[in-house]
């Protein structure tokens, strides 16, 4: 998958404006932090690990734009890059990604400097290896996941989590072009994922673009798409996963992961390290973000509820972890009990980074 979902050229971060798709390809030039934090919160960047690059890059526009104005002090800009995290960090709520970007991103504006370029120097360096980490890790989640599909492989997934949501190319989609790299023989189906419809409007399109079959969905059939013994697996991708294994996911995941239980499907989730959240034991601690009413009522045109109903839009719902069969992660193919092996993989994967 060729996407270049998101890039940093010419002192602006560069997106492809995911609100359009499929109908419109537009790019957009975005040069100032407000204009980053309303292309989150609208999600016109989306995707936990291109939130967390479109972060890195936050920084970095922040401390350009700094010294491009004349800003010399390295202390000065040091106070200033804190607030661009504050404000980024507000955007949305659950995606770890989001939050690790900015923590890292602030421990590199904590860095002794002598002057506000040479803050801005490391600041570049980190924000460029922020995003080129996210492409070796959604390399590796796709080489490991890829060892999980059979020969001839019917994969259902939902939501996006393919090149348009990482820096790479993507973490469950990325499993399925690493399968078909690899001469396998796949075919998707792909939940439309109400109510922004990003499996019909994005996971769609990349998989055409991609020439990989797809077949597109209304989310209630997944039960029984399911039950049909046409699906050999599901991958899905992640927002948030506790310590427990317990894993947030786009609306809707957790249905589709009820289902595949019952249906004896196998329920996989493919996600980078810097996804996982181990401060938190279990699903019950994730934040949940929960949007605007006008996404269900009235989100592509014409109003399509009564006036004035009360609205119940959560982005994300919480997947417990006894219902997923393996985690993928950089590091590997997790299994139960994940309170267990997830800790122990990934003190695994930082000790192998620390050699």
């Amino acid at each position: 998958m060729s996407v270049e979902t998101i890039a940093y050229r010419g002192g602006n971060i560069v997106i492809i404006d995911q609100t359009r798709l499929p109908g419109e390809y537009v790019v957009l030039q975005i040069g100032t932090l407000d204009a980053l934090c309303e292309a989150i919160r609208m999600l016109r960047v989306r995707g936990a690990p291109a939130i967390g690059v479109a972060a890195a890059y936050g920084f970095r526009l922040a401390a350009e734009a700094f010294v491009a104005a004349g800003g010399k002090d390295a202390d000065a800009l040091r106070q200033h890059l804190f607030q661009t995290g504050q404000a980024l960090a507000a955007t949305r709520p659950t995606a770890r990604n989001l939050f690790g970007a900015v923590e890292h991103m602030a421990q590199v504006a904590s860095t002794p400097a002598a002057t506000a370029a040479d803050l801005l120097a490391h600041v570049v360096r980190a924000a460029d290896a922020v995003h080129a980490r996210d492409h070796d890790l959604c390399q590796a989640i796709a080489t490991h996941g890829a060892e999980l599909l059979p020969q001839r492989a019917r994969v259902l997934t939902h939501c996006n989590a393919g090149a348009l949501a990482t820096g790479g190319i993507g973490t469950a989609l990325g499993v399925v072009y690493e399968a078909v790299r690899q001469g396998k023989s796949i075919e998707v189906f792909a939940d439309e994922t109400r109510p922004l419809l990003q499996g019909a409007r994005l996971t769609a399109w990349e998989l055409q673009q991609a020439g990989i079959p797809v077949t597109l969905l209304v989310d209630n059939a997944a039960a029984t798409l399911l039950s049909s013994g046409r699906i050999d697996c599901v991958v899905v991708g992640a927002d948030r996963i506790a310590r427990n294994g317990d894993t947030a996911n786009k609306i809707g995941t957790l249905g589709v992961a009820i289902a595949a239980a019952r249906c004896g499907v196998p329920f996989y989730v493919a996600a980078p390290s810097t996804t996982f959240d181990l401060s938190l034991d279990d699903g019950t601690e994730i934040p949940i973000e929960e949007r605007a009413a006008t996404e269900v009522t009235s989100g592509f045109g014409p109003r399509t509820a009564p006036e004035g109903v009360p609205v119940f839009n959560p982005a994300f719902d919480v997947t417990p972890a006894d219902l997923i069969a393996a985690i993928i992660h950089e590091g590997g193919v997790v299994r139960p009990p994940f309170a267990v092996t997830i800790p122990e993989s990934l003190a695994a994967l930082a000790a192998s980074l620390a050699r």
